[in-house]
């Protein structure tokens, strides 16, 4: 913090004086006695500290309140939740400046994507309460019989939904918000790293008028025993959860106990081509953000470059060039354009899968070792003549690393695209159509940005195949994964 503008320091202090520290059950936060340490990565010293809840304790108390509040709560009006849900995102707009700060020191990332993410988090709640007034159902005759065939949506009941570190209000309010449009209450389980954004959007619900049981926040370091304790109750009727496919296949299993209706967005390993008809500025304009936006911390961060042979030596040089240009600091810091990883676990993995590549024969073109400072940073990396087997084409990076294969064939380049089990994100640079359209049809994934390097929209449908998870979020798919349909045939 030493580096920081002495306005910026008092603004630190003054939040985290007032910034709620424990969890929120049934309309108010427990009583705080701080011991789960929030870090700030760009300095690994604590901000603050949170109650750590008991997973087996706080856990069915939130979930009772859940419960208890249901009923009620799916009773309201659409129009009354959609009210209540443009409030939120009014507020949160009016609380910018504390969510955004909060995000930039428990997470890192630098300042101006925090206040990107807040309009980008605050927009689902504006879409949801917009289209939960439009649920789905419909009335038609039965082709062979005087009948009417009715069907209407429900809200599924009580939700669990488990959240990331690496966006802290977005991916609760991509959850929460059609949550609440829908009529279902929530337990919401945020990532023990990054609590303080959870707990500041829990004041901006209850200030937009969310009734009291309809949303609860547990912190805990307790992950296993909260979901474990949930998901074996009943009562409970639908999980959401966004992180690693490993942790999504133990929840999957959790499900299968009572048959939970189920989301799950998991791991990715986006790859990205650059096709022979790239235009090269396009390609890297697109290249930046999907490689070093979130410090590289995202699921749908390029993983891989495949890079035509024709296009490569000049779409090398310019990322290495735009790289070079990053400025590496802590987030709240004037001028930062990459924050810190997330912790010393995070730094040492971009550390063991560069040093893998590197052995099996790729060169550093730019970076390639962590920053002789307090914190947790790794310089903006380049690696090229990256082998095939290198760890890096087959595990999330989930940082700043860019790895470049030259290929001489588009089909070469689709096939290695669709070699993972993985299916989230992809990313596709060409000016040819025929080109462009052919290679993002052939490539195994639930979404396909082309020329782009940022695409996550609360009006289209989130998520991924194969391994990548179940369902969607955002667009009108995200308010089904709350509903269940009914059917009441009527005779006529």
């Amino acid at each position: 913090m030493s580096d920081l503008p002495t306005d910026t320091e008092a603004r630190i202090a003054e939040l985290m004086d007032r910034v709620p520290r424990s969890s929120y059950v049934d309309g108010r936060f427990l009583a705080a006695t701080g011991d789960l340490d929030v870090i700030d990565p760009a300095t690994g010293r604590p901000l603050t500290q949170v109650a750590d809840a008991d997973a087996t304790t706080v856990g069915p108390q939130a979930l009772d309140a859940a419960v208890a509040a249901q009923s009620d709560w799916a009773a309201t009006t659409p129009r009354e939740r959609s009210e209540i849900l443009r409030r939120a995102y009014e507020l949160c707009h009016e609380r910018a400046d504390d969510l955004a700060l909060a995000m930039t020191l428990e997470m890192g990332k630098p300042l101006k994507e925090a206040y990107g993410e807040v309009t980008y988090g605050a927009e689902f709640l504006r879409w949801f309460s917009e289209e939960g007034v439009r649920p789905p159902g419909e009335f038609r005759p039965a082709p062979s019989a005087k009948h009417a065939i009715l069907t209407v949506s429900r809200p599924v009941g009580p939700a669990f939904l488990i959240t990331p570190w690496n966006f802290p209000l977005s991916m609760a309010t991509r959850k929460i918000a059609p949550a609440l449009a829908a009529g279902c209450t929530v337990v919401h389980k945020p990532a023990q790293m990054t609590p303080l954004t959870s707990l500041l959007f829990m004041e901006i619900l209850a200030q937009a008028g969310v009734p009291a049981g309809v949303v609860n926040c547990v912190v805990t370091s307790d992950s296993k025993g909260l979901s474990s304790t949930l998901m074996s109750d009943p009562r409970l009727r639908k999980i959401s959860f966004t992180g690693s496919t490993a942790v999504g296949r133990t929840l999957l299993s959790q499900a299968s106990e009572h048959v939970l209706k189920a989301s799950m967005e998991l791991g990715g390993n986006a790859p990205f081509l650059v096709l022979p008809s790239a235009d090269i500025e396009t390609a890297i304009t697109a290249a930046m953000p999907a490689k070093f936006r979130n410090n590289g911390e995202a699921c749908t961060a390029a993983n891989r470059f495949y890079v035509h042979s024709t296009v490569a030596e000049e779409f090398t040089r310019r990322l290495v060039e735009e790289a070079e240009n990053l400025v590496t600091g802590p987030g709240a810091e004037d001028g930062t354009t990459l924050g810190p990883l997330i912790n010393e676990d995070a730094v040492q993995k971009v550390e063991e899968l560069v040093a893998d590549a590197v052995d099996r024969g790729a060169k550093v073109l730019t970076g390639g070792q962590r920053l002789d400072r307090e914190g947790y940073f790794y310089a903006p990396t380049v690696l090229g003549d990256v082998p095939a087997d290198a760890r890096v084409n087959h595990e999330e990076i989930f940082g700043p690393v860019a790895p470049i294969i030259v290929m001489d064939d588009i089909d070469e380049m689709v096939a290695a695209a669709n070699d993972t089990e993985f299916g989230l994100m992809s990313y596709v640079a060409g000016s040819d159509l025929g080109e462009v359209t052919d290679a993002a049809q052939r490539i195994e994934a639930g979404m396909v940005a082309v020329n782009v390097g940022v695409s996550s929209d609360p009006a289209a449908p989130f998520g991924g195949i194969k391994e990548s998870g179940l369902g969607r979020e955002g667009s009108h798919e995200g308010l089904a994964e709350y509903l269940e349909t009914s059917y009441v045939r009527l005779p006529m």
